[in-house]
């Protein structure tokens, strides 16, 4: 029963090649997508290949986990689709091999693929999350290149401000240039001029020498003795040429990942459950300690006896308390300094409650993420067998392959996780959801889904049938659709002209007299429509009758019976009665009045149509009775004698 047959080694095979390129292919996107968040901190910065090679190997590792549901879900949605455009599905099925025998060595890969992912995320993900922030630390503290545009002033060397008016690319020569420099702030500056310069970094690339030519230097002067007679405002100098040497550390140090070790996308599973305890005891404390402190100190109550309320009571009573009388009674100044004292210490208050809640905040946050990242191991572990059952399902739901329709639907499934979760996450992250609530949202609801599909494709269901969702809104909505009835190439037995024009004109005689029993015009009683049953058998028979006489003409060669035979309108012989078949689901409507005035109305629309409809048929069945007549060379005043 376990053993390994053909039939899994061929889906297997088909899996596996689809699976490592649509990898590949999650892997290049997720990367691209995750790199634009940091292009502004690799332009410009003349990073080496070997620290551009670290940078994306760390980034790959950490999204590995992320890009296997992607790649489940559309390998599997092809390969599946292949086999179904293809017959070999229907042919495995015809073989008495339902949809999850055949899928039965797939679900033993992706549960491998499962645990390698959670592998990923517990060892390989935390150290190259580890390693790719104190990379990306360094990128963000090393020093741009200098490559200084022309027209703008450029801030990128510390200190100073360089301007170039052209450059010449072959040469390297800068011409028209001018650089402001704070040396030890504004009072203490100078402007320097030059009509041309090069420049060049030194050979350890901690400095920028610049050569500059024809110019002139602007610098204020600070007071070097202050007890000296002489002091020079500023000074001018003018050069032929000038070497200035301007600091720019232009090297890469890599930073320091202290503070990188305390974050929960740096631990394993274990390690965030233990420390989490020691988080959720240090948050008590701290919560205590702050509750105390404000205990004694903002909401500190004086001590009362039982004696001493009873007084207070007794005096207010009375009306011979007031506590404002103290106060009233102090001089202006002291009541001016006791007003301004109150309202300092509660803006002090106020500014020691605002940090300690950014604080209880952080302490509250830092819980939650590790919460959130020991709840994240598992549910993208769980998304590749989700997405499985999902993908696979479609694919031979659908039945095509290619990478056609096939990544739409995985697009559409990804965007709606990604949605959920992200939303789910950011939720929880910011307090205003529970963690397992926020974070198992997404599983919960895909969960569902992939068990429907599955259900329907392995029971052969129809689940995409657009036609299917196409007429079920069209009752919905109270469209119909119109007649296509044209002429047959070979007729077996022509139509019985004169039988179907006498029927015709009976049907003319029991549409008269059922207009004039049931008024169609007029607003039917609300009792009768959502509280008594009945059917209107009258307008069945008579859309019976008119069906089995169409059925009979559409075997007439004559062109203008056609043309009158599309005019007939399709009848809906139970709308115009009461809005649905069922008893109890009227009774219900009924009750519920806003929703009853609704079907209350539309049952009204249906009648108002139905009227109309039965003068078509009329109109109709006349000038097809004329057309038998002429056709038949019979008097058309005897038939209707008839």
């Amino acid at each position: 029963m376990f053993r390994i047959k053909k039939l899994d080694i061929f889906i297997a095979k088909q899996f596996g090649l689809l699976f490592v390129g649509t990898f590949f292919i999650c892997q290049f996107v997720l990367m691209m997508q995750f790199l634009w968040r940091y292009v502004d901190e690799l332009i410009g910065k003349g990073l080496s290949l070997d620290i551009l090679a670290q940078f994306f190997w760390y980034m790959g590792l950490m999204l590995m986990p992320q890009a296997f549901p992607l790649a489940i879900l559309l390998s599997s949605l092809i390969a599946f689709g292949n086999l179904g455009e293809s017959s070999e599905l229907t042919a495995i099925k015809a073989a008495g091999i339902s949809l999850i025998q055949s899928m039965r060595s797939l679900i033993a890969i992706v549960c491998c693929i499962s645990c390698i992912s959670f592998y990923f995320q517990e060892v390989v993900g935390p150290e190259s999350f580890v390693s790719f922030r104190q990379l990306l630390m360094s990128m963000k503290q090393k020093n741009p290149e200098v490559e200084i545009p022309e027209g703008i002033f450029y801030d990128g060397v510390s200190g100073s401000n360089i301007y170039v008016q052209k450059k010449d690319l072959n040469t390297g020569k800068l011409y028209g240039l001018m650089i402001f420099r704070i040396n030890g702030g504004y009072d203490d500056h100078a402007i320097i001029l030059a009509d041309s310069g090069t420049m060049q970094s030194t050979a350890e690339k901690k400095h920028i020498l610049l050569t500059l030519y024809s110019g002139e230097w602007f610098e204020n002067m600070r007071q070097q003795d202050i007890a000296g007679p002489a002091n020079v405002p500023y000074r001018r100098e003018t050069f032929s040429k000038k070497r200035i040497l301007l600091d720019f550390d232009g090297d890469f140090n890599m930073a320091d990942a202290g503070g990188i070790a305390t974050d929960a996308r740096s631990k394993g599973m274990r390690q965030i459950l233990h420390d989490l305890d020691s988080i959720r005891e240090f948050n008590d404390s701290v919560g205590h300690a702050v509750f105390h402190e404000a205990q004694n100190n903002y909401l500190r109550l004086p001590s009362f006896n039982k004696k001493d309320s009873l007084k207070v009571m007794a005096d207010i009573s009375k009306g011979q308390l007031n506590f404002d009388s103290a106060f009233t009674k102090l001089p202006v100044d002291v009541k001016q300094s006791v007003i301004k004292r109150a309202a300092d210490n509660a803006q002090m208050a106020a500014i020691d409650l605002d940090f300690k809640a950014d604080y209880s905040t952080y302490l509250n946050r830092n819980e939650r993420l590790h919460e959130i990242e020991a709840i994240n191991k598992i549910t993208l572990s769980l998304s590749c067998l989700i997405f499985f059952f999902i993908g696979a399902p479609l694919g031979a739901i659908i039945r095509k392959g290619g990478l056609g329709i096939p990544v739409i639907i995985s697009v559409i499934v990804f965007i709606i996780y990604f949605i959920l979760e992200n939303t789910g996450m950011k939720m929880a992250r910011d307090d205003n959801w529970t963690v397992w609530f926020g974070k198992l949202m997404g599983t919960a609801i895909l969960t569902p889904i992939a068990v429907f599909f599955t259900y329907k494709a392995n029971n052969d269901s129809v689940v995409f049938n657009i036609d299917l969702y196409k007429s079920i809104l069209m009752r919905i909505l109270g469209l119909r659709s119109k007649r296509h009835i044209s002429s047959k190439e070979v007729i077996i037995e022509d139509p019985s002209y004169i039988n179907d024009a006498q029927l015709l004109l009976h049907i003319n005689n029991e549409i008269q007299q059922y207009n004039t029993e049931h008024r169609l015009l007029r607003l039917p009683n609300p009792i009768k429509v959502f509280f008594r049953p009945g059917n209107d058998q009258n307008i069945e028979r008579i859309n019976e009758m008119q069906e089995n006489i169409i059925r009979d003409l559409m075997n007439t060669r004559d062109r203008a019976i056609i043309t009158y035979l599309n005019r007939f309108p399709i009848v809906a012989t139970h709308a115009h009665t009461r809005p649905f078949r069922r008893k109890w689901l009227n009774a219900i409507t009924g009750i519920f009045l806003p929703t009853g005035i609704i079907f209350y109305l539309r049952m009204c629309q249906f009648r108002f149509r139905l009227h109309k409809d039965l003068t078509a048929i009329t109109t109709n069945n006349e000038l097809i009775v004329k057309r038998i007549a002429e056709i038949t060379g019979t008097d058309y005043n005897s038939l209707k004698k008839t």
